[in-house]
């Protein structure tokens, strides 16, 4: 699932093409409301900041492997 807001680059026909050929949904939050993206922002920021900012990733694999860790932890 790809969430966004209302901008132009995400409620484009080429980008609704684009993730859907890549088998994922497309999904928007309501117009004026600051509070549904909240919690998904505020999981990436931690995890940008205790995770994915403290060193390289070699391999795709490696990186993939560390995130499944930091989520179960």
């Amino acid at each position: 699932m790809v969430h966004s807001d209302h901008g132009s680059q995400y409620t484009s026909w080429a980008f609704g093409q684009r993730i859907r050929s890549a088998g994922l949904l497309g999904s928007m939050g309501s117009i004026g409301d600051c509070y549904d993206n909240s919690m998904v922002e505020s999981f990436f920021g931690s995890m940008q900041l205790e995770l994915l900012d403290r060193q390289p990733w070699a391999i795709r694999q490696e990186l993939a492997n560390a995130i499944f860790e930091w989520i179960e932890a």
